[in-house]
């Protein structure tokens, strides 16, 4: 696996002093909760691959986060992110502007999406998991296999991608919960549609909520197709140092231990123990309310304290 650091913190360079950060060329809202920005980034988008991630820190007092790289452009040296606003680093993050910079931006990490051998697969995506999906199914399309991209969201007002997904896919299915846009229903009813209907996947990829990912392997596995989950959602430090994003894989009769950021993020989903990443993955709710708390009072009061002068 290779790793670019692209970060240099006024390092001594050919007898300079400089300090590198990584611009913000681009940002777009895909729904109220949810946003794209594009970063100059040369090496990690020279290296970048579908499913790898990296790892960010926004400023010298931010935490640092994993996201998925959502696209990347070689050329111009871009990498695009897609993040979903939950906690205070993304909300810190969304305050950010076009023209801003980020303070680091280290990558790309994490196995690579297996893609080469495949020519008919399904990729199911839920929510902002869609972001992470997107790269993997337009590699496959470019690889020219067949792929029926599954999308699923609650409601209209959060779709996102939809006409990305027409371009790379052969079948699109978009559904809501609610059925105010699209199919009303889960992802799973038309994955089950097509596979009664006769539809050979070489492979199924799912990407989104836990939940969502551990009934779409509930629904292959009578069909006996292989199904990959990328374990993205449950992983924080991005380095395996501290833990958090642990699973247990039932492999041969046995319960094993992986890390989502370095042995995956993509799993084989019928070894995953869902319902133990699902009550680990609530631990500390509580403990990320009270900083998204209190992140969104301090850009309140610094709103206010503008609209004074």
């Amino acid at each position: 696996m290779k790793i670019l650091i692209e970060y240099f913190d006024c390092q001594k360079v050919s007898g300079l002093r400089c300090r590198r950060m990584y611009r913000i060329v681009a940002k777009e809202e895909l729904n109220s909760s949810v946003t794209k920005i594009v970063v100059e980034a040369p090496l990690v988008a020279r290296k970048a691959e579908p499913g790898q991630f990296i790892i960010l820190r926004v400023d010298d007092d931010g935490e640092r986060i994993p996201l998925t790289i959502a696209d990347y452009d070689r050329e111009k040296g871009t990498v695009t992110i897609i993040f979903q606003i939950v906690g205070a680093t993304t909300n810190i993050l969304n305050q950010k502007q076009v023209g801003e910079s980020i303070k680091d931006f280290v990558g790309p990490l994490g196995k690579e999406a297996e893609t080469n051998g495949y020519k008919n697969v399904c990729i199911v995506g839920g929510g902002v998991g869609c972001a992470i999906a997107l790269p993997i199914a337009k590699k496959f399309h470019e690889l020219g296999a067949k792929v029926t991209s599954i999308v699923g969201f609650r409601s209209k007002d959060i779709v996102i991608l939809e006409e990305d997904f027409k371009k790379c896919s052969d079948k699109l299915f978009v559904l809501t919960d609610d059925g105010t846009y699209g199919t009303k229903g889960n992802v799973t009813a038309p994955l089950k549609d097509c596979l009664d209907q006769g539809e050979k996947f070489d492979l199924v990829i799912t990407i989104g909520p836990l939940i969502m990912m551990k009934f779409v392997v509930l629904t292959c596995k009578p069909y006996g197709v292989p199904v990959t989950v990328s374990m993205n959602p449950i992983m924080i430090d991005g380095t395996g140092m501290c833990g958090g994003c642990r699973l247990t894989l039932l492999q041969d009769g046995e319960r094993v231990t992986k890390f989502a950021c370095v042995d995956g993020p993509d799993f084989n989903g019928y070894e995953i123990d869902f319902d133990e990443a699902m009550s680990r993955g609530r631990m500390y709710q509580e403990q990320d309310r009270h900083a998204n708390t209190g992140s969104c009072n301090l850009f309140s009061a610094d709103k206010d304290n503008k609209s004074e002068r």
